[in-house]
């Protein structure tokens, strides 16, 4: 439970930093760094990890106190990193001196953090992945593909999950880790989407080493620190845009406000919908960060993440019809490699990254799945593989 002193302590430490530190002017590293320094990167860590060892609502009173003095949103910078490494980093580090190692890179984007999940043939079953991670002496040889890695060909570092034990359960049978990027047998390709970018990639690893030391929780737990991961991604997927009118619909409202020409009554009640909309996502994502704060991510951050990718393929939608013809029109097809959802300058552009809103981080009937049983008690999906050994389950 947050205090005021505690509060008071947060906001003097963001004031000292922008006053140090004016945001306008130094590099983001260096301020981003100073931020780690000051305990402001993630404020529910402990000292010396980029954080004060208070209440994680207490995010909040830093960050609004450092964007409003010009700092940048971290999260939009190094997703992977913010939103999912690092407190995966803290939680199921081997020891203080790795979470050291790579905590303070990470909150100064010296580096950039990507997740090697999905694969092309496990499709939304995470747990029936097939990469390969065997024991050889105080070292792991990875072998496998990963598909669908957001900034895989910026990341100096990678979450990793390989299945170390084929003849248990799927679940049982995985181990997490940290992989380099750099390390040999690392390829990544970029994979170009239908804006003509590449902010997805596919990563093959072939005969890759990790030092046992990388290995985050017990060999074959892996699935449970994979939740870690995988609810601090939806937490922190829910959550963006948290001020008022902030997000996609911001788009909407001022396409609506250059295109008078194209008003209607209909037009009009469908952009007040939407709206609506917005406004009761940005409360429930409160909601579920309130929850957060008191007993950390839960299931509830799938309610956020859900309803605002659904949500943003609705505005766009709106912005294309209210765009008409126009909307038809592209102004720049060249190939180019993506590092956030902000790189995408037009309207038209972020309609078709809307696409991928319902696939990435979790799909939507995985969700839908996951608050039925975990939230409203609904009976689970029949499991044809439930209890068998992976070895001996069919896979297409």
């Amino acid at each position: 439970m947050s205090t005021d002193f505690d509060s008071a302590r947060v906001a003097a430490a963001a004031r000292a930093v922008v006053r140090d530190r004016d945001p306008r002017s130094v590099p983001v590293s260096e301020f981003l760094g100073a931020c780690f320094d000051a305990g402001l990167s993630w404020v529910h860590f402990p000292e010396g990890h980029g954080g004060l060892g208070v209440s994680r609502g207490l995010q909040s009173v830093a960050d609004a106190i450092l964007q409003e003095a010009g700092g940048p949103v971290p999260y939009s910078l190094n997703p992977i990193g913010y939103g999912m490494a690092a407190p995966t980093l803290h939680e199921h580090a081997q020891s203080e001196e790795l979470k050291r190692k790579w905590l303070r890179p990470l909150a100064s984007l010296e580096n950039v953090w990507c997740q090697l999940f999905s694969e092309p043939g496990a499709g939304s079953d995470l747990a029936g992945l097939a990469t390969s991670a065997v024991r050889d002496g105080e070292d792991w040889v990875v072998n496998g593909q990963k598909v669908w890695t957001t900034l895989a060909h910026r990341a100096r570092w990678a979450l990793l999950i390989a299945r170390t034990d084929p003849d248990v359960p799927k679940h049982r049978g995985l181990t997490y880790f940290v992989v380099d990027m750099r390390a040999p047998g690392v390829e990544t390709r970029p994979l170009r989407q239908i804006t003509g970018d590449a902010e997805f990639n596919e990563v093959y690893l072939t005969d890759v080493r990790i030092p046992d030391a990388h290995r985050l929780g017990a060999v074959g737990d892996g699935w449970r620190v994979a939740m870690t991961t995988l609810m601090n991604e939806r937490t922190s997927i829910g959550a963006s845009g948290t001020r008022r009118g902030d997000g996609a619909i911001a788009d909407a409202l001022a396409l609506w406000a250059q295109r008078p020409d194209r008003h209607t009554p209909v037009r009009r009640d469908r952009l007040a919908q939407l709206w609506l909309r917005s406004e009761a996502q940005r409360l429930t994502s409160e909601r579920s960060r309130a929850t957060a704060t008191v007993r950390g991510p839960g299931p509830e951050g799938s309610i956020g993440k859900l309803v605002g990718a659904e949500s943003n393929q609705r505005v766009y939608e709106f912005c294309m019809d209210l765009l008409g013809p126009e909307g038809l029109l592209y102004g720049d097809y060249t190939m180019r490699d993506i590092d956030t959802v902000e790189d995408y300058p037009e309207v038209q552009q972020r309609f078709l990254r809307s696409r991928a809103n319902t696939i990435e981080g979790g799909t939507s009937e995985v969700l839908r799945n996951i608050l039925g049983e975990r939230i409203l008690g609904l009976p689970g999906d029949l499991r044809a593989d439930s209890g068998r050994p992976w070895r001996e389950v069919p896979r297409g």
